[in-house]
């Protein structure tokens, strides 16, 4: 299983469900990646069709397999509203290393209510691909002209 850093570039979303009444809504992303949890900004005003354009870090590691994102409605008087849910597997970016901005369908009740696009980049941890290779020599005694 991989391990490394996994940069998530939030570019923006459309044709999003619009959960208020008598106002443009004023959507934000919560990302997470197993126990990591991360917020960006609120596009107020934005509607149906915002944009962030904003970077997130995540470290993965073992058993890491998908990125879930679950859109909200900032809302002053009321408790947020409950947008749309994507769930992204990883498994192309560890493979390819990355994945251009791409649109993910949205979806609330089993049911499409928009898309999101999202650009994915992974960057494995140097250290580990040693452990891997055990015919690796660690500390070079064998070369050493040191009698």
């Amino acid at each position: 299983m991989p391990q490394g850093k996994l940069e998530v570039l939030l570019v923006g979303a459309k044709g999003l469900e619009n959960t208020d009444f008598l106002s443009n809504m004023d959507p934000y992303v919560i990302i997470t990646c197993r126990t990591q949890e991360k917020k960006s900004s609120v596009a107020s005003g934005k509607g149906t069709d915002p944009e962030w354009n904003e970077t997130f870090l995540f470290t993965v590691s073992h058993g890491v397999s998908e990125l879930k994102l679950k859109l909200m409605d900032s809302d002053n008087f009321s408790s947020d509203d409950f947008v749309g849910e994507v769930t992204i597997p990883l498994d192309p970016v560890f493979e390819e290393g990355n994945v251009p901005p791409t649109s993910y369908n949205v979806v609330k009740d089993e049911e499409y209510c928009g898309e999101i696009r999202i650009g994915l980049t992974f960057t494995p941890e140097e250290s580990n691909e040693r452990e891997f290779q055990p015919e690796e020599s660690y500390g070079g005694w064998k070369e050493s002209s040191f009698n």
